[in-house]
């Protein structure tokens, strides 16, 4: 197995719909942005089941190429962190959407009932169609909005996550994160307690700046121009 291939592109792209994304300063004020597919994913190498530590190192040697901003989303928001911490001169700000770096609040009733929730669903495995629907809208995905039937990509993801380790299990690097002096961004959905209860956190531990987008439940980055804008902002704070 290799380390996961980023695809780029020559300007900003619109919506973030990957797990990790690094953003780089280019000629004339624009920028280049490079979309990181995790491992088992889109043209990545194939593996049996993600990994939060796995993917962290392939992102920290992406970022370690040249100084970025570092975008990640959901399970790649928690890649994101762990990554930010090891390359913390790679890096320029740190944005974070909905991490489900449930592992800091495991006591919390209301996280307790869904990592619980989780873990009877893969008890019972079900068909990996079933799974992904299912996950989504405990996650706060609309699952309308998945295809029938589900594309070969799409269930080779649902087998991924299945045999994968949970993000709950991260160890999540607080003291280096807030140590390190650039911008951080922490963004929820406003439409989940317990993504609330991770983001509010970090917010506080990082220091974070914290933002809530409504409308598009946890697939935030959906919402293109309000989320890109405030990126911007974010990322002009990177050098005033």
């Amino acid at each position: 197995m290799g380390t996961a291939r980023p695809a780029s592109c020559p300007r900003p792209r619109r919506r973030f719909r990957c797990a990790g994304g690094v953003c780089r300063d280019g000629a004339a004020g624009r920028a280049r942005l490079i979309l990181v597919n995790r491992r088992g994913f889109g043209a990545s190498p194939a593996v049996e089941g993600e990994d939060f530590d796995v993917d962290a190192g392939d992102l920290a040697e992406v970022l370690a190429e040249e100084p970025s901003h570092l975008v990640g989303h959901s399970y790649g928001g928690v890649v994101s962190l762990i990554a930010a911490a090891q390359v913390p001169g790679a890096v320029k700000s740190l944005t974070v959407f909905e991490p489900p770096a449930f592992g800091l609040l495991a006591d919390h009733p209301e996280v307790r009932r869904f990592i619980d929730a989780i873990r009877a669903m893969l008890t019972a495995d079900p068909p990996l169609d079933e799974f992904l629907r299912r996950f989504a809208a405990l996650v706060g995905v609309d699952p309308s909005r998945l295809p029938i039937p589900l594309p070969d990509s799409l269930l080779r993801a649902a087998r991924v996550q299945m045999h994968g380790r949970w993000p709950w299990d991260a160890v999540i690097p607080l003291e280096a994160l807030a140590f390190a002096t650039w911008p951080k961004l922490v963004v929820s959905g406003g439409h989940s307690r317990i993504f609330d209860l991770v983001c509010d956190l970090l917010q506080r531990w990082l220091p974070a700046r914290r933002e809530v987008f409504r409308g598009a439940g946890h697939s935030i980055p959906r919402l293109g121009d309000p989320v890109n804008e405030c990126l911007a902002r974010l990322w002009a704070s990177s050098v005033s």
